[in-house]
C-alpha cells in the first residue's frame, strides 16, 4: 500500500474514532437530561457543588464555541459566556430557563452535526481559528480534530457530575 493511502486511511480511522466519541458523549447527555425534570436539573449535584443548570449551560456555551472555532459559522448563544463560563454558579446573573437550555443544546448539536457532515478527513487536521498560523506551524496537533477530542473529554467529565442528579432521583 502506498504511503499516501496509509496516511489517508489512518486519518479516516482517527476521525471516525473522535467523531464517534463526540456523538456518544452528547447522546449520553441527551439521555440523562431527557430523563430529568427541569427541577431535578436545577438541583445541586452535591452539597456546595454546581447545579445541573450551571453545568448544562456551561456545556452549551463551550459547544457553541466549537462552531466558530471550526469555521462553521457564528455562535448562536454568546450571551451564555458570562453566566456559564466567566462567572461561578450562584452569581446573580440572569440565566435562561432549563427548558430554554434544552432547546439551545439541541440547536447547538444540530449545528455541530451539520458542520461535521461537511468535513473530509484531511480537513480535520487543519488549523482551527483559535490558534495562530505561527503556533500551528510549531504545533500541528492543535488542529480541528483536537478541538473535538478535547471537548469530548470535557463533556465526559461534566456528564459524570450530572450523573449525580440521576442518583438523587433514584435515591
Amino acid at each position: 500500500m502506498e504511503t499516501s493511502n496509509i496516511i489517508e486511511q489512518t486519518r479516516s480511522v482517527m476521525v471516525k474514532m473522535v467523531t464517534d466519541a463526540w456523538l456518544a458523549q452528547n447522546d449520553r447527555i441527551d439521555k440523562l437530561v431527557g430523563s430529568l425534570t427541569d427541577e431535578q436539573i436545577a438541583a445541586r449535584t452535591a452539597p456546595d457543588r454546581n447545579t445541573g443548570t450551571y453545568i448544562f449551560g456551561h456545556l452549551i456555551a463551550v459547544s457553541d464555541r466549537i462552531v466558530e472555532a471550526l469555521g462553521w459559522g457564528g455562535r448562536s448563544y454568546p450571551e451564555l459566556d458570562e453566566p456559564f463560563l466567566f462567572k461561578p454558579d450562584g452569581s446573580d446573573l440572569p440565566r435562561p430557563s432549563v427548558s430554554q437550555l434544552r432547546e439551545y443544546w439541541t440547536n447547538v448539536n444540530k449545528t455541530i452535526s451539520a458542520g461535521m457532515a461537511t468535513m473530509q478527513p484531511a480537513d480535520w487536521f487543519t488549523r482551527h481559528s483559535t490558534v495562530s498560523a505561527e503556533d500551528f506551524e510549531k504545533e500541528p496537533h492543535r488542529n480541528k480534530l483536537n478541538i473535538l477530542l478535547s471537548r469530548s473529554i470535557h463533556t465526559s467529565n461534566h456528564l459524570g457530575q450530572l450523573t449525580y442528579l440521576k442518583e438523587k432521583q433514584e435515591g
